[in-house]
């Protein structure tokens, strides 16, 4: 049996970051795994810049309400669903995705978590585990599950290479360039394609 693996921002949702820097005029806000593959030295960064600005856990949900979906997402979801089994692999926070997932018709995710104060700070961020998209697929494959998996950043690498099947999509052109070895997607009907030939 077949599972899709996905990564969420950026394939399936807009960047929950960079639309909080867009609303909040934060520039430092725009870096994403897509320019810093350290993650943890990314949430740091992330995390100062919400401390010095004294932004809380409420305010970045208020903008993640006012996300969709990106065009085609939901009706590529409706479509892995269909086909195989679908789980959504991301480093989001399970603070920030709930909105997200309803819009999306609840397709399993497995993320991360968030230490929040008394205030509503984000005091720290909580890992399921270390390099968990990796383990999940590896996970997965253990069970006897045959994995497909597609992401767009340097944090789905592991992910991907992980695979018995794997995928950019949108990927930013340093990394088409450091990985000529991956099939590219540039919209959901072609990531459709793609899985549809491999999809057993």
């Amino acid at each position: 049996m077949d599972v899709i693996c996905l990564d969420l921002e950026g394939v399936l949702v807009p960047e929950i970051w960079i639309a909080f820097a867009r609303k909040t005029g934060i520039d430092g806000l725009l870096r994403t795994t897509r320019d810093e593959p350290d993650y943890d030295k990314l949430m740091r960064y992330r995390l100062d810049i919400l401390r010095e600005k004294r932004l809380r856990l409420q305010d970045i949900q208020a903008v993640i309400d006012t996300l969709e979906p990106l065009p085609g997402a939901i009706e590529f979801v409706e479509w892995a669903k269909s086909r195989a089994r679908l789980i959504i692999l991301s480093d989001t926070f399970a603070e920030f995705a709930g909105p997200l997932m309803a819009k999306l018709g609840y397709p399993t995710l497995f993320c991360h978590s968030l230490q929040i104060d008394a205030d509503g700070a984000i005091d720290d961020y909580c890992l399921r585990q270390p390099d968990q998209k990796r383990k999940a697929v590896e996970a997965l494959q253990s069970l006897n599950f045959r994995v497909l998996a597609a992401g767009d950043s340097y944090n789905d690498l592991t992910m991907i290479d992980s695979a018995d099947e794997g995928m950019l999509f949108c990927p930013p052109e340093r990394l088409v360039e450091e990985r000529p070895d991956l099939p590219v997607a540039l919209d959901h009907a072609t990531l459709r394609n793609l899985l549809a030939e491999r999809l057993a």
